[in-house]
């Protein structure tokens, strides 16, 4: 794959994921201002993160056998539609409606570009590298989608939240939605996955690879520990006294770091292993995390979170690229389902653990938590240089 090309499906993941999380910014915000209560700006927001749990395979099966250009077609539609709803008729079974949509397009999107990026890779060097650029796309994402559609809320109407600024907002989105399909569509098409004679195979057979089930869990722990960051961070901040805006620095950090660690990665996974990235990365996490809640500044809190953004941002590429090789090759894309639809079930569940937990242990706790989690799971990675060495093997032949 030429780089103008990776560069091209980078933007074009950037495009449908900022249509995601735009929404998940303007739907609460539109619900709030037609008077829906707090409890059901809960459901909308978990809306998001619930439908891709029972879509992903339906989406990974899709992508293997129909390659990339199908899925990527029907999650355009699905984010297109999901975001043009509202703005004509904003009510909350609508926006509910709206935020399943949004959030299977998304997922659907990342299997589908993900399979289709790792085949097109010649080598396990090549493979590290493609996924490092395309993990930018979820951060960018997660940056341009929410800021430009809040910018509309604000401004595109007479005055700040005006009808005409919501809806100006959910145009907006409608339009990235469709320019992911201007920038993806003239992707060249990968010839078919010959698939093994027989019955077809279902999701226990992959479970019952033991790498896949490490990368899982390993995937999981990851998720854990970026969700108690997202979750407790503006809990510990306000504990420790400081500002909105400086917890949103803090937030931002974090999310500068990760992106900043996955334009690195190609030069960093030239000269160590996958397995080696996620061992050093888990372990540096676990410490981040256990030294965030002794952290009583500013400056202290943000090199603890810069610290987590490097760690937790350098894993994700490396799974993908050990997930791609541990996968039989004509079901790479329900291999990737898996793992989004671990990442999604954590995000849909872990808020609420963490809400209950953390009234018992309290909010220091929740990081000494999962910080113990990552440091007792770390005993499941070093197993995984099997997979490297395999990989070798496999180039050298």
């Amino acid at each position: 794959m030429t780089g103008r090309e990776l560069t091209r499906l980078m933007l074009a993941q950037i495009c449908v994921h900022s249509a995601m999380t735009g929404s998940r910014l303007v739907s609460p915000l539109l619900a709030l201002k037609l008077g829906y209560q707090p409890a059901q700006i809960g459901v909308l927001l978990a809306l998001f993160a619930l439908s891709p749990v029972f879509l992903a395979l339906p989406a990974g099966r899709l992508s293997d056998h129909r390659g990339l250009h199908l899925p990527l077609a029907l999650a355009v539609g699905a984010a297109a539609l999901g975001t043009a709803l509202p703005a004509i008729w904003p009510v909350f079974g609508v926006l509910c409606l709206g935020s399943m949509l949004t959030g299977a397009a998304a997922g659907t999107a990342q299997i589908a570009l993900q399979r289709h990026v790792g085949r097109t890779a010649e080598n396990p060097a090549q493979l590290k590298t493609v996924f490092s650029w395309l993990g930018i796309a979820p951060a960018g994402a997660n940056f341009l989608g929410p800021l430009l559609a809040g910018l509309l809320i604000d401004h595109a109407g007479a005055q700040p939240g005006s009808e005409t600024g919501f809806r100006s907002a959910y145009v907006f989105l409608v339009v990235l939605a469709l320019t992911c399909w201007l920038l993806a569509r003239r992707a060249q098409a990968l010839p078919p996955v010959d698939e093994p004679t027989g019955p077809a195979g279902s999701v226990w057979d992959l479970l019952a690879l033991s790498p896949l089930r490490r990368l899982l869990l390993i995937n999981w722990m990851q998720s854990a520990a970026w969700d108690v960051h997202t979750f407790a961070l503006p809990l510990l901040g306000h504990a420790r006294g400081l500002s909105a805006s400086a917890i949103g620095a803090l937030m931002g950090a974090f999310a500068v770091a990760a992106v900043l660690v996955r334009m690195a990665l190609p030069h960093i996974a030239e000269r160590l292993a996958e397995w080696r990235v996620i061992l050093g990365a888990t372990l540096l996490a676990a410490v981040a995390l256990a030294l965030y809640p002794l952290a009583q500044g500013f400056y202290t809190m943000g090199l603890c979170s810069v610290v987590l953004g490097v760690t937790l941002g350098a894993v994700q590429p490396m799974i993908l690229s050990l997930l791609h090789h541990v996968a039989p090759p004509a079901r790479q894309g329900e291999a990737m389902a898996l793992r989004v639809m671990t990442i999604n079930l954590s995000s849909f569940l872990m808020p609420m653990v963490l809400g209950a937990v953390g009234a018992v242990i309290g909010v220091g706790g929740l990081f000494w938590l999962v910080a113990g989690i990552l440091g007792a799971g770390s005993r499941a990675v070093p197993p995984l240089r099997h997979i490297d060495l395999d990989a070798k093997q496999q180039q050298r032949g």
